[in-house]
């Protein structure tokens, strides 16, 4: 039988049932689940022999889950600042990534950025970028969970020739990764005008048949209108509905150019909508209507983008400035509450995955994906409500011990599987080679 540990905080979130917060409560873990939660002094008693964690100042939550990431562009972090979306992409971002995009540059970048999302409370990632079988291995090593997408885009890339090419490698992925529980996959379309219609009848096929999301780039910015109109003689919502993949596998990141009738198709089809306002703000995309989104009964969750465009892979400073910037949108102060913002983070991205059964909520059956949130700090205190101290006060830097899978992977503020010093060396190692081929 798997050993017993107890973790004891102050406060425990759960998430689920809804807006409860515990006091003086112990999270019970058995091996790499969690088995019950009860009051402290109760599971003392009931498990004297238990290895215990006491949290004394802490709120204890749900490994937060962050939706949309690029991790190896971490290595590009203010490398293009200050530009709108197309010429940051076509101009600075597609030239670099094809003069230096590698397997390493992926195994380096993606090792700092699990390490910025450890330190920040993150236990899980959403992932679309080249090289993902690199990306595997530092998974593996680091103990982090993964949702891993499956990149497709019609021209050649540093990793790929061709669609035909992606799907192909992608399916190999997918079948000779199946066993660890750390990794999922979605497939991963660019975006609508990097990917063929033949491609998508293609993509929405193995979605059903291998019931895994597709995450896509879609209604980033008026750009991607413009452009499907001239092709394609439609929007592009309209196209993927064309396609088949509007369904609640749709993971659609950014939408920011939805019209009133496109929110009543997304909530009629179960489409799963991921907001990442730091990055449509910083590149001038737009706005997402988060609020009327959720109004309908769409599952919103959040997402950083990658540190080229946003530069920080920081949820909960992401999910204040969703709830600031919702609240200003709409004119309603009640708008994109503390709590909602917790289960943007948390419960919203789990079933957005697939995965509200195992992931999202502090619940007995679930994975011990569990992080720690010191309150006793200037900037959280007093605490009149936890839950505000989360979304609006909390730094992420208070963050103080993270577990995965019942693993402690950051132990009063300190990474337990990363080389932090050695990470750090790789990035200036980068920056001195990216320097050199000019700006």
């Amino acid at each position: 039988m798997s050993e017993i540990k107890l973790l004891s905080a102050r406060y425990l979130v759960p998430v689920l049932p809804r807006r409860q917060v515990l006091r003086h409560h112990s999270v019970v873990l058995q091996g790499e689940k969690i088995l019950e939660l009860l009051p402290t002094p109760e599971a003392r008693s009931r498990y004297p022999q238990a290895q215990e964690t006491v949290l004394d100042d802490h709120v204890l939550l749900p490994g937060l889950i962050n939706m949309h990431t690029h991790s190896a562009m971490s290595l590009l972090r203010g490398y293009a600042d200050d530009m709108d979306m197309q010429s940051w992409l076509q101009d600075r971002i597609w030239p670099v990534e094809a003069q230096f995009v590698s397997e390493q540059f992926v195994v380096d970048g993606t090792r700092l950025a699990i390490a910025e999302m450890l330190r920040a409370g993150t236990t899980c990632f959403n992932e679309l970028y080249f090289f993902p079988e690199a990306m595997l291995e530092v998974i593996r090593k680091s103990g982090v969970r993964v949702s891993m997408g499956l990149p497709v885009l019609e021209m050649p890339t540093v990793w790929s020739m061709s669609a035909k090419d992606c799907l192909e490698k992608g399916k190999k992925l997918f079948t000779d990764h199946a066993e660890n529980n750390r990794i999922s996959f979605a497939l991963a379309p660019h975006a609508p005008y990097t990917v063929s219609d033949e491609s998508f009848r293609i993509i929405a096929q193995r979605s059903r048949e291998w019931n895994i999301p597709v995450h896509l780039h879609l209604l980033e910015t008026d750009f991607d209108i413009v452009q499907s109109l001239a092709e394609y003689s439609e929007r592009p919502l309209q196209r993927m509905d064309r396609l088949g993949l509007l369904n609640n596998r749709l993971l659609a990141v950014h939408m920011t150019q939805l019209q009133p009738a496109d929110i009543d198709l997304l909530s009629e089809r179960g489409v799963r909508v991921i907001h990442c306002p730091h990055s449509n703000l910083k590149l001038s995309s737009g706005y997402c209507p988060v609020a009327a989104l959720l109004d309908a009964g769409v599952n919103v969750s959040i997402g950083t983008d990658g540190a080229a465009s946003n530069n920080r892979l920081d949820l909960l400073s992401e999910a204040r400035t969703a709830s600031l910037l919702s609240k200003g949108q709409t004119g309603d102060a009640t708008s994109v509450d503390a709590f909602t913002l917790l289960e943007m983070l948390t419960i919203n991205a789990a079933k957005a995955l697939g995965q509200g059964e195992l992931l999202g909520s502090i619940e007995p059956g679930k994975w011990a994906d569990l992080a720690a949130l010191d309150l006793a700090q200037p900037e959280t205190q007093p605490v009149h409500n936890v839950v505000s101290q989360i979304a609006y006060a909390a730094s992420s830097r208070q963050f103080t011990d993270v577990w995965v899978a019942g693993k402690r992977l950051l132990r009063e503020g300190e990474l337990s599987q990363i080389n932090l010093a050695g990470v750090l060396r790789d990035a200036e190692s980068w920056r001195a080679r990216i320097a050199a081929y000019g700006t």
